[in-house]
């Protein structure tokens, strides 16, 4: 019963983690890479549709991302769907080839990202918390029905804790080479 409350919990962190990653991989550097498209979906026969199912994405130096779509009537689609989307990218179409140059980014478009990036780990950092926090209420539950002993609900909240603090030192060291990739010139 303990086991399952400790292993749920870490399961639980570790996808937060992940979605930290994912969130991280969204917010964009100055150097071109693929996933920073991850989030553009495209209108493909009247459903949206993730730009990396309709083109194959490439990084052809390390300011440009080149596209080659699948299918060659949905260019016009791909190409507005990166100029509707947030991330402030301007495709030029040469042909068959979308080329997306990434604009080098200001002191203040960095530090933005940065704060965007803090907040990112901040969320991670709660979502981490409230794992611990329902991991423990489980422990208490288990005392409370005499299932368990408080010496072993205390042994296991010491595992909770350790394993929360493994989670924050990952959200912390994720968040220092995002913010060294984003200050980096």
């Amino acid at each position: 019963m303990i086991n399952e409350i400790k292993k749920d919990a870490q399961a639980r962190m570790h996808k937060s983690i992940e979605s930290l990653q994912l969130a991280f991989a969204k917010i964009r550097t100055g150097r071109a890479h693929p996933s920073i498209l991850d989030s553009v979906m495209v209108s493909y026969y009247g459903s949206d549709t993730p730009l990396k199912q309709v083109a194959n994405i490439n990084v052809e130096d390390s300011r440009t991302l080149a596209l080659t779509v699948f299918d060659k009537s949905m260019i016009q689609a791909v190409e507005k769907a990166i100029m509707t989307s947030d991330l402030g990218l301007n495709p030029a179409t040469a042909g068959t080839t979308i080329r997306i140059p990434m604009p080098a980014l200001t002191e203040e478009t960095r530090k933005g990202y940065t704060r965007q990036a803090r907040q990112e780990a901040e969320n991670a950092r709660v979502a981490v918390r409230n794992i611990r926090r329902d991991a423990l209420a489980q422990l208490k539950d288990l005392v409370k029905e005499k299932e368990i002993s408080e010496d072993e609900e205390r042994r296991a909240a010491d595992d909770v804790q350790k394993v929360t603090d493994q989670a924050t030192e990952e959200v912390d060291k994720l968040l220092a080479v995002k913010e060294t990739d984003l200050m980096a010139v």
